[in-house]
């Protein structure tokens, strides 16, 4: 057997290939959208991929069935409770799928979303002991999916937490304890609460010592799995929607086109959303008015998510050489409005002087006096709900950067206005957001909440 687990740090999402060397059939369960690992996984292998299975409608990555069924000619599959507007088979619950010795046995395991399975792999068909489990966003590494997403659509989270709580009793937690576990997601991931940084584990490990598999009563679980549950990214519904529909498919090579600052500026005033994915240290040096901070080094296209409408086109700002990543990474949320690149930022700007502004930023010294000095000042918490447990700056709005969007027109943007965050790296795609929104006076609040609490632990309160 050849299992291959491809995991992508920065949207915390793994997928997997299974191939059968006797048959050289594969499978790929829970793809990304840009399918070359695949491809390529493909090709060292001498494998032909002929079925995607889809564990549920995932709502925080565009997946990449589509893209994989034209690249391959493979069939995509979900359980029997999905429909799609694309052509899909549809695996009954109990249903073994055969790649030659490999059989894969389809468990339906509603829950985290009710056309949610888990996909057991079995090395040998007559083997007692299946060599793992996939258990998409119903099972994680130290949690259990959570079973909220879906409260807009009519379905409650308390009714998903039941059928959860049935699915890992009746069908995961009666496999052997020397199963593999294999889920859709990892720490980070907004789809729990509580992922370990572990990848993979044994349904014996998780049996003792995730939380959610404690000896518990069901109603005891229901409150268990619902509470403390984080703000998901607001695009979350835009992704679970279009992973049901036809849409276009991802061309992962194509860079974006090269556009000078006049036309940058002419998209901005049309309304584009000009996207510097550069440093915030680099950002707060200089920038064109009006442009978006989210630095590519962390969870770059989940904070897209948070502050840009689904739909809206985008200009990039990116180091040189980095703008087909920027493309690709925002992709895989579907957001693929990219009407191009703004090239050679740094000379453009310095050409430029009239449209660059800098960034201002404050340290916990800046912050202190403000706080003493300025009428009416605006002090915005964007970290989530269960950082903010552990203290907040008195007096501090709650807003986490993953609902920023939503909830801009509670806040005042004539007010003088200082972001925070857990270290300094969300609070500037906040200040920058808000600037761009025409916040006339708004700074970032350097190391953020942890160097406050640091320097003055007095203020802070629980």
């Amino acid at each position: 057997m050849i299992f291959e687990q491809h995991y992508l740090d920065c949207l915390s999402q793994a997928s997997y290939v299974i191939g059968d060397e006797s048959s050289k059939r594969a499978v790929v369960v829970d793809p990304r959208r840009d399918v070359a690992p695949y491809l390529e996984t493909a090709r060292e292998h001498d494998l032909t991929i002929e079925l995607v299975i889809e564990t549920h409608f995932h709502a925080d990555f565009l997946s990449g069935h589509l893209e994989l069924a034209e690249a391959t000619g493979a069939v995509i599959a979900y359980g029997s409770r999905a429909d799609t507007e694309f052509e899909s088979r549809k695996l009954a619950h109990g249903e073994r799928v055969e790649l030659g010795e490999i059989v894969l046995e389809i468990r339906h395991t509603p829950g985290h979303t009710p056309e949610s399975i888990s996909v057991v792999v079995f090395e040998h068909a007559d083997d007692d002991v299946p060599y793992a489990v996939l258990t998409g966003d119903t099972l994680f590494i130290g949690d259990v999916g959570r079973p909220d997403l879906l409260s807009s659509k009519g379905v409650t989270s308390e009714e998903l937490a039941s059928h959860l709580y049935d699915s890992l009793h009746e069908e995961l937690l009666t496999l052997p304890n020397e199963t593999r576990v294999y889920p859709a997601h990892g720490a980070g991931s907004a789809c729990g609460k509580n992922l370990s940084t572990d990848t993979w584990s044994t349904i014996g490990d998780e049996r003792e010592t995730n939380y959610a598999l404690a000896p518990m009563s069901k109603d005891d679980f229901i409150a268990a799995v619902t509470e403390g549950q984080t703000a998901p990214p607001a695009y979350f519904a835009f992704d679970a929607t279009l992973n049901r529909e036809l849409r276009p498919i991802l061309d992962e090579r194509a860079v974006p086109a090269a556009l000078t600052i006049d036309e940058t500026i002419r998209h901005q005033r049309r309304g584009a959303v000009v996207l510097d994915t550069r440093d915030p240290v680099e950002f707060a040096r200089g920038h064109l008015i009006g442009s978006v901070n989210i630095g590519m080094a962390g969870r770059y296209a989940e904070f897209a998510g948070g502050v840009i409408q689904p739909g809206a086109p985008i200009v990039l700002v990116a180091e040189p050489g980095l703008e087909l990543e920027a493309k690709n990474r925002l992709g895989r949320i579907g957001f693929d409005n990219v009407v191009g690149h703004l090239a050679d930022p740094l000379r453009a700007f310095h050409d430029n002087p009239a449209e660059v502004v800098t960034s201002s930023r404050v340290d916990v010294a800046g912050l202190t006096s403000a706080i003493a000095e300025v009428d009416g000042l605006q002090l915005v918490d964007v970290r989530q709900p269960g950082e903010t447990e552990a203290g907040v700056i008195d007096g501090a709005i709650l807003v986490p950067l993953t609902r920023l969007n939503e909830r801009l027109a509670t806040l005042d943007a004539s007010k003088p206005t200082i972001v925070y965050c857990a270290g300094g790296f969300r609070s500037s795609i906040a200040a920058s957001r808000m600037a761009a929104e025409g916040f006339a006076d708004v700074s970032d609040l350097l190391g953020g909440y942890d160097a406050w609490a640091t320097a003055k632990p007095a203020p802070a309160t629980g």
